[in-house]
C-alpha cells in the first residue's frame, strides 16, 4: 500500500509539472523493500503482489540498498536472496530489534547510506536475532510442556508469567505445527494481564473467534484474521476464554483435521531428486503464501542413515532400488510422530518421502535435498 501511494503521489506531481526542473524519483528501485515486506508479512503471492516480489528480487540482486547488502552479509547469504531468504533470513533479523526492545534498528538499517554504519547496524540485528532465538527456544520449551497436557483440546491455549511478548507469535506457530491445532500463547505481566498471539490451521477462522470473545466481554481487546490473531486478557480470564474458544471452534477444528492431506505435484524415483529439477522448479517461482513450492513424493527408498541435527531437525540419506540416493531433512521434527518414525526407519523397510526439493547450499554445498513434510511405508 505504501508503494502504491508513492506511485500515485509521483503521478500527481508529474501531472503538476513538479519534475520539469528536477529528476523524478526512481520509485521502482524501492521494490526490494516491497518484496521484503510482502514476504516477511506472509502476504499471498498472487496477482500484483507476485509481480512486485518477482521484480523486487531482481532489484535486490543488484545490491542497491546498502542496508540490505550489509544484512545479507551478516546472514551469510552468498548468493542473491531468494523468496525463502526474505522470509527466513532477512525478515527475522529486521524484526529482531522490535521483538527484543530496539524497534528503530530495522528502519535505520534500511534507510542507511553509510556502508560502515550499515555493517554495524546489521551485526547488531544479527546479534539480537540470536538473542531472540534463545528466548524463543526457552519459551517454546515451556509452552510445549503445557500444550502436551492439552493435546485433546480443539485449541491449545497456554499462558505463563515471564514469557517475552516479542516471541509469543513465533511460539504459537511452533505449537500449531507440532500439534496440528490452532494455538494461542499468552504472556502474563506482573498485574496478571495477559497479552497473547495465536496461529490457526486451514479452515479455522481464529480471528473471528477471538473477536467474538471480545464482544462477549471475555477479552479487553482482540481481533485478527483467519490464520492469526492477537488479544489482551484481564487477570483471571484464562479459563472462561479457553472454554469459549474451544466450544466455538471444536467443529471447525475437527473438520479441518479430518480433511488434512498433502497434495502432490509429481512422483519421483529417488534419482529424480536432482539439481536440474530444482533449477527447473525454481524458474517457476517465486514461491510463498498463496503460491506454494511444488510438492513431490520420492521412493520407494530405504533409509541408509538418520540423525538429529541443530534445533531438533531430523536428517538422513535415502537410497532407491536402483542405487540412486538423495539427502533429506525434516525440520523441527525430532519430537513429532513423523520425526520418530524416520529415526526408527533403518532396515529393509522401504519408504515414500514427500515434501519440497531444493539445492542444499549449507557450507558451500550445491546438491539437491528434500525437505520432508510427510512419509509413508511403500
Amino acid at each position: 500500500m505504501a508503494f502504491l501511494l508513492g506511485v500515485a503521489v509521483i503521478r500527481e506531481l508529474r501531472r503538476r509539472g513538479a519534475f520539469e526542473a528536477k529528476t523524478e524519483p526512481k520509485i521502482l528501485d524501492l521494490l526490494d523493500l516491497v518484496a521484503l515486506g510482502t514476504v516477511a508479512d506472509v502476504a499471498r503471492l498472487k496477482s500484483l503482489n507476485r509481480a512486485f516480489v518477482t521484480q523486487g528480487l531482481r532489484v535486490m540482486a543488484a545490491r542497491q540498498n546498502i542496508g540490505l547488502v550489509a544484512l545479507a552479509e551478516a546472514a551469510r547469504l552468498v548468493k542473491a536472496p531468494s523468496c525463502r531468504d526474505l522470509g527466513f533470513a532477512l525478515g527475522p533479523r529486521i524484526n529482531a530489534g522490535g521483538r527484543v526492545g530496539k524497534s528503530d534498528l530495522g528502519v535505520r538499517l534500511l534507510t542507511c547510506t553509510d556502508p560502515e554504519e550499515a555493517r554495524t547496524l546489521a551485526e547488531e540485528l544479527n546479534r539480537l536475532n540470536e538473542e531472540r532465538r534463545a528466548i524463543e527456544m526457552l519459551v517454546c520449551e515451556q509452552a510445549e510442556e503445557q500444550a502436551a497436557k492439552l493435546d485433546g483440546a480443539p485449541v491449545i491455549t497456554v499462558m505463563s508469567a515471564g514469557w517475552h511478548p516479542g516471541v509469543i507469535g513465533i511460539v504459537a506457530g511452533r505449537i500449531k505445527e507440532r500439534f496440528g491445532r490452532p494455538a494461542i500463547v499468552i504472556a502474563e505481566d506482573e498485574a496478571g494481564v495477559g497479552r497473547g498471539s495465536g496461529r490457526s490451521i486451514s479452515g479455522v477462522d481464529l480471528g473471528a473467534a477471538v473477536l467474538a470473545a471480545k464482544e462477549s466481554g471475555l477479552l479487553v481487546a482482540g481481533g485478527g484474521h483467519a490464520m492469526a490473531a492477537g488479544l489482551t486478557m484481564a487477570a483471571g480470564g484464562l479459563d472462561p476464554f479457553r472454554h469459549f474458544i474451544n466450544e466455538r471452534l471444536a467443529v471447525d477444528v475437527e473438520k479441518s483435521r479430518g480433511d488434512r492431506a498433502l497434495l502432490l505435484d509429481a512422483l519421483l524415483a529417488p534419482g529424480g531428486v536432482a539439481g536440474t529439477l530444482c533449477d527447473a522448479l525454481d524458474s517457476a517461482g517465486p514461491y510463498g503464501a498463496g503460491w506454494p513450492n511444488p510438492r513431490v513424493a520420492a521412493g520407494p527408498a530405504r533409509m541408509l542413515k538418520t540423525s538429529i541435527v541443530g534445533d531438533g531437525h531430523v536428517r538422513g540419506l535415502a537410497c532407491g532400488d536402483d542405487g540412486k540416493s538423495f539427502k533429506w531433512i525434516a525440520f523441527r521434527s525430532a519430537a513429532s510422530e513423523l520425526g520418530q518414525a524416520l529415526l526408527s526407519s533403518a532396515g529393509d523397510r522401504r519408504w515414500w518421502l514427500a515434501g519440497t526439493i531444493k539445492r542444499d547450499e549449507w557450507n558451500g554445498g550445491n546438491a539437491a535435498e528434500m525437505h520432508v513434510e510427510d512419509a509413508a511405508l511403500a
